[in-house]
C-alpha cells in the first residue's frame, strides 16, 4: 500500500542565470523533475545540517568516561537531587 502526501506549500527565491545552468544539468544528469532535484537537494542539506548541530562527537578517551559513569552504580549526591527535584517544580508541573 503507498500513501501520498498532499503538497500544500511554495518556496520561491531569485537565482542567477549561471546557478539555474549548472542546476539544470545536474537535473538532466540525475533524470529528475526540477522539484525533484530541488527537493531532493534541499531535504539532503537540511538533514546536514541538523545532523551537524544535534551530534556530538566523543574522543575516545571521552566515549570511555562517558560509559564508565553509566556504569557506575554511584548514588546521586546532593546537587543532582535538588536539580531534579528543581526540574520537576519548574518543568514537569507546566
Amino acid at each position: 500500500m503507498t500513501t501520498s502526501t498532499t503538497k500544500t506549500e511554495n518556496i520561491h527565491f531569485r537565482i542567477s542565470a549561471d546557478v539555474r545552468s549548472l542546476i539544470e544539468k545536474a537535473m538532466l544528469v540525475s533524470g529528475r523533475s526540477l522539484t525533484e532535484f530541488a527537493t531532493s537537494s534541499l531535504i539532503d542539506s537540511a538533514n546536514a545540517v541538523l545532523e551537524r548541530e544535534y551530534t556530538t562527537v566523543l574522543s575516545n578517551r571521552d566515549r570511555d568516561i562517558l560509559l564508565q559513569l553509566l556504569d557506575a552504580d554511584d548514588e546521586p549526591d546532593r546537587g543532582l537531587v535538588e536539580a531534579a527535584d528543581l526540574h520537576r517544580q519548574l518543568v514537569l508541573s507546566k
